[in-house]
């Protein structure tokens, strides 16, 4: 079996810091950290000075909050699976689905909102197990099980919609999920930091997520040290689908209407974002703030093209090319890591056989 994407990284090596002279030698080797972040930060000052009566307002920041809380959900979702080493392309199919039924669940079955929530997290979840069993039990590399998956489940929309919009009128409890504000800002935002922030505790702070990243870059390596492999995966694959069902909701509160053309322009930023943010903060493995890194420089630097006037396609051709340069860059962190293992490693053996050193001629 292949996998998709190595969740190895490029880590700080402080003992090599320290062989570094020169503040140039410390900035470039904090670069590929910081390197993002820093580039977002100056594509805000940059739009801020260029287009001082549209960018810099508290107007555009909450557009920028609104539209892109979904696409930020679905990169999270994406992270979880490519910890593993894993890709995971129904969380991009699988919201069509997932807020068509939210919709329908309410004005066609009759459910109340809480109970249509329930169920739509339910199905993504169970679509979760499915992508687990078929990678991990068939066998089936990640990215043509859940191709094949996101598929159905995009033909499962279009059937249970009929080609049309899912219409009919939604109680306030449910319309508030996505449209309520808080501190003055949308709740989207703040169900994108609290995502983050509990994947961040579980993936860096908890023997759970160590594990996710073992299998991630060497699953050989995983199932000799103990780990249930199978078990970590699946379980990957079903918090992916139970949060992009979540983005469903979420989407489907947003537009108060179902139907079966919207959504999959969601996949390509989504993972997009989490293909970038491997490139930082820990460039070479995914990681959760890279991932929201990188969401926010599609966010701002999309949203100050378009306000110079850019044309329709400016869009997807701007997720394309950021697509190719961020795996690019990934490729290039992941030869890194490689080359400073190896360093690593032929520097311990020399220590620990010093005897085996060559020894300098008497009286050199």
């Amino acid at each position: 079996m292949t996998t998709s994407i190595r969740a190895t990284a490029l880590e700080p090596d402080p003992s090599f810091d320290a062989k570094v002279s020169g503040l140039l030698g410390r900035i470039s080797r904090r670069t590929p950290v910081y390197g993002l972040p820093v580039l977002m930060l100056g594509l805000i000052v940059l739009f801020s000075i260029l287009l001082p009566q549209s960018f810099p307002t508290l107007f555009n920041l909450r557009s920028i909050l609104s539209d892109k809380s979904v696409i930020a959900l679905l990169a999270l979702a994406a992270t979880i699976p490519m910890m593993t080493g894993k890709i995971d392309l129904t969380v991009g199919y699988g919201i069509v689905l997932w807020h068509i039924l939210a919709i329908s669940l309410q004005t066609q079955f009759g459910l109340s909102w809480p109970a249509a929530v329930a169920v739509v997290l339910l199905c993504g979840a169970l679509f979760g197990v499915l992508n687990g069993v078929l990678v991990e039990q068939a066998q089936i590399d990640s990215f043509i099980a859940t191709l094949g998956t996101g598929t159905v489940l995009y033909a499962i929309a279009m059937w249970h919609s009929g080609g049309r919009q899912v219409i009919g009128s939604l109680p306030d409890g449910f319309v508030n999920i996505a449209s309520a504000e808080l501190l003055g800002l949308p709740v989207t935002a703040f169900y994108v930091v609290a995502v983050a922030v509990v994947l961040w505790l579980v993936s860096e702070h908890t023997p759970i997520g160590r594990a996710l990243y073992v299998i991630g870059s060497n699953p050989k390596a995983a199932v000799l040290n103990g780990i249930p492999l199978q078990k970590c995966v699946m379980g990957a694959f079903v918090a992916s689908g139970t949060l992009s069902a979540f983005a469903g909701v979420v989407l489907a509160s947003r537009l108060q209407i179902g139907q079966a053309g919207v959504g999959l322009e969601f996949l390509l930023p989504a993972l997009v974002g989490a293909f970038l943010g491997s490139t930082t903060i820990r460039p070479g493995r995914v990681n959760v703030w890279g991932t929201l890194v990188g969401v926010a420089i599609l966010a701002v630097g999309i949203s100050g093209i378009q306000q110079f006037g850019g044309a329709f396609f400016v869009e997807p051709l701007f997720n394309g090319v950021t697509l190719l340069v961020s795996i690019g860059i990934a490729g290039y962190a992941q030869r890194k890591r490689g080359q400073s293992i190896k360093r690593r490693i032929a520097d311990q053996q020399i220590a620990s056989h010093p005897a085996g050193a060559p020894k300098l001629p008497a009286g050199s």
